[in-house]
């Protein structure tokens, strides 16, 4: 069994049930985001799924220096504490530099660790240090035992509030693969394990510029991974996921969202 961790109003991990970390890749705007996080927490609530919001306010892992990154750190906490006041949901998201984590801690219930910086020590023990949920994602370029050192880091910084994810593993050029053993390795390290269905279908670099994906197979693996036992499911879910600005190919339609989860809810039940 893995350690119990709160985050906002939300526990996961020990005997508590799936979690739901669901959000757009990134903040396109006030309204969307509202709207987006609104529509998920109704689809959540019916499902009866405790439910995170996650949204970047600046994705500057981009490929493409002219990819879209978002309203930045200032403006883009803005939003996101507008949206954790008015839905009362916690909120998820990610770091890419040590100098943005004060400000961001503020506002994040988890700060996430994305998985090109989940090695690099000085961010992940600045994030370690703030005393917030940390949400490490295993960079696809590692084993999962290589999560342990740091896991490690983290701790040694005085946190044990520590999710992981996986999100995949680099298969050749510009494809992703998922093995479902590293969720029962990982989570014999101890703390809760969140599979990341939609960036395990993402092509890397697919489109040239940009990745691509393969959003037809994120259902079969969210069913998948849940039936191989794991704490809780990182969706990225859009209303129109063909329009957005970034990561469109691997996000699935908010309309999809309520049958996968429908349908994880009930294989949860079975085990």
């Amino acid at each position: 069994m893995t350690r119990q961790i709160k985050a906002g109003n939300i526990k996961i991990g020990g005997n508590n049930p799936l979690v739901l970390i669901a959000g757009p890749c990134v903040i396109e705007s006030e309204t969307h985001c509202l709207e987006t996080a609104r529509k998920i927490k109704e689809i959540a609530q019916k499902a009866g799924i405790p439910f995170i919001f996650k949204a970047s306010f600046d994705k500057a892992n981009r490929l493409s220096a002219d990819s879209y990154r978002g309203p930045g750190l200032k403006k883009g906490l803005i939003v996101l504490r507008k949206v954790k006041q008015a839905l009362g949901v916690p909120i998820l998201s990610d770091i890419h530099c040590s100098n943005d984590i004060p400000e961001a801690a503020k506002v994040l219930d988890v700060i996430q660790i994305p998985a090109f910086l989940c090695r690099q020590t000085d961010i992940v023990t600045a994030a370690a240090r703030t005393g917030k949920v940390i949400n490490i994602k295993k960079g696809q370029f590692l084993a999962p035992w290589d999560i342990l050192p740091i896991i490690k880091k983290i701790e040694a910084a005085g946190n044990r509030s520590i999710l992981i994810t996986e999100r995949g593993a680099s298969f050749g050029y510009n494809n992703l693969v998922s093995d479902l053993r590293s969720l029962a390795i990982m989570r014999d390290f101890g703390y809760p394990v969140i599979y990341d269905a939609t960036h395990s279908v993402q092509l890397p670099g697919g489109k040239g510029g940009s990745s691509g994906g393969q959003r037809q197979f994120v259902s079969a693996l969210s069913r998948a991974a849940a039936a191989f036992g794991c704490d809780g499911l990182f969706l990225e879910a859009h209303p129109d996921p063909d329009k957005a600005p970034c990561d469109g190919p691997n996000m699935i339609d908010l309309k999809e969202l309520q049958a996968l989860i429908g349908q994880v809810k009930k294989i949860e039940a079975v085990l």
